[in-house]
């Protein structure tokens, strides 16, 4: 069994409540080894919390989703952000970004969100763990300053074209989030990734969303990671042991206060 490192699921969502532990069980026994899980914001912290400080290789993080940005943005960040100075350990800023695919009403107000939430990263040398929809001039204007900083991170769920892949790469200390778009029939992403090295990827699967081929359309969970290392197989044409070997290299380069933690 190949071991295999999940860096990005919200098992802590409503949508496990019936089954949560089962599909921790699942997930162990399909060969996922550790567990990496992003925030929402202020109001998913303490179901976030309670799952991963009873479990295990299971790592949290803390961060304000663009998607929850509205007009107590300022109140509800300031919540998160007692979190981060609080005694509990994070892993990683996330999930962090830019969604203009549903709403472009408060653009600016993501964008300085983004910002703050940019320095938080630095300040405690954690990875940034960030989300792009539609938006990629305004995560790139964002992040520009920071260009020649130690910002380290993962563009998670990259789904964007080669030269979205081009300008990203461009940020060294940033690995791209595959999931499981890269099995979709009409999905780009094969294609983009041959221009994309292996070194530069990561394993997520994003559940309870974007559940691989041939659970499209169901409620994804971190054991069906296996079908997104099975399609880099195919693409990179390495066996699959190669894939979980330099994924999981990759996923502790930039998780790095997880490396030693068992």
């Amino acid at each position: 069994m190949v071991a295999l490192i999940d860096t990005h699921t919200h098992l802590f969502a409503e949508e496990f409540d019936e089954d949560r532990e089962l599909a921790i069980i699942r997930a162990t026994e399909a060969g996922v080894t550790r567990l990496f899980m992003p925030n929402i914001d202020d109001t998913s912290v303490e179901a976030m919390l309670a799952l991963c400080n009873s479990h295990d290789g299971c790592y949290p993080m803390i961060g304000f989703h663009p998607t929850s940005v509205d007009e107590n943005w300022k109140e509800r960040l300031g919540t998160v952000e007692k979190w981060l100075r609080s005694e509990q350990v994070f892993y990683g800023i996330g999930e962090v970004g830019m969604d203009l695919y549903w709403d472009k009403t408060f653009k600016k107000e993501q964008m300085e969100v983004l910002d703050i939430q940019v320095k938080w990263a630095l300040e405690y040398d954690l990875p940034l763990i960030i989300h792009c929809r539609e938006a990629y001039p305004e995560l790139l204007e964002v992040l520009e300053p920071y260009r020649k900083t130690l910002l380290t991170g993962i563009f998670h769920s990259f789904t964007g074209t080669i030269e979205d892949a081009h300008k990203l790469m461009e940020y060294s200390g940033f690995m791209f989030g595959i999931n499981g778009v890269v099995t979709f029939k009409k999905s780009i992403l094969p294609e983009v990734l041959k221009s994309v090295p292996l070194k530069r990827l990561v394993l997520e699967t994003d559940s309870p969303y974007l559940a691989p081929v041939p659970y499209r359309g169901k409620r994804n969970e971190s054991a069906y990671l296996v079908k997104v290392a099975e399609k880099l197989s195919e693409v990179y044409d390495v066996s699959l042991s190669e894939i979980g070997r330099v994924t999981s290299e990759n996923a502790l380069k930039v998780f790095k206060n997880a490396e030693n933690s068992f």
